[in-house]
């Protein structure tokens, strides 16, 4: 198979943008995402992916601040010979994590996956946690998605600016306090009370 390069990927994203259907993230998330506490262990989160046949857990604390995959289980566990049954997934959870709304449709879900090369958004609505959509859900829909998706994963590097635009849900850097609606300051994440000072300071 042809190796389609990125820019030729990133013409066909934006193209399906402009030309997008009807189906929102709402109609294509799974409902009720499998969660876990930081406070439990890798052997906890494991046994809840095995039992529920997926590969990542979101994690919860009021909020969403986290999430453990498959992958963070091999690569930071597994492989540097740890036990999984006295390390916490707060130890090893990917934080803070990028969200989207339910009401974007699925074709901006592909986008924000391709260029933060990531698989998966939990779904945010009023602040809560109602879903998550992957880009297996998104490629069950559109097997023109799937095409394009399968591609670009043999080709992607994060988008930089895309990435710092996202809405992310976890700690507030500068406050501590837990946010699903952090954003990327020069650098760091800041819940909208942060920025607010920030711009009040200026």
């Amino acid at each position: 198979m042809v190796l389609i390069n990125c820019q030729y990927l990133h013409l066909m994203l934006e193209m399906l943008i402009l030309n997008k259907g009807k189906v929102k993230v709402r109609e294509a998330m799974k409902m009720k995402p499998v969660t876990v506490s930081p406070d439990e262990t890798v052997k906890q989160a494991a046994y809840l992916m095995k039992t529920h046949k997926i590969g990542s857990c979101v994690v919860v604390s009021n909020k969403p601040i986290g999430i453990i995959t498959e992958s963070d289980i091999v690569r930071k566990v597994v492989s540097e010979g740890l036990v999984g049954n006295k390390i916490k997934v707060g130890e090893v959870m990917s934080s803070p994590i990028i969200i989207i709304d339910p009401f974007l449709s699925i074709e901006e879900a592909l986008i924000t996956m391709s260029k933060c090369n990531i698989r998966r958004l939990p779904v945010i609505e009023n602040d809560e946690l109602i879903g998550i959509i992957t880009e297996k859900d998104i490629s069950r829909i559109s097997p023109i998605l799937n095409q394009i998706t399968e591609e670009w994963y043999n080709v992607s590097k994060i988008d930089e600016i895309h990435y710092k635009q996202q809405i992310f849900s976890g700690k507030c850097e500068d406050c501590g306090t837990l946010s699903a609606q952090l954003k990327n300051i020069n650098g760091r994440m800041l819940c909208e009370d942060c920025i607010d000072a920030l711009k009040y300071d200026e």
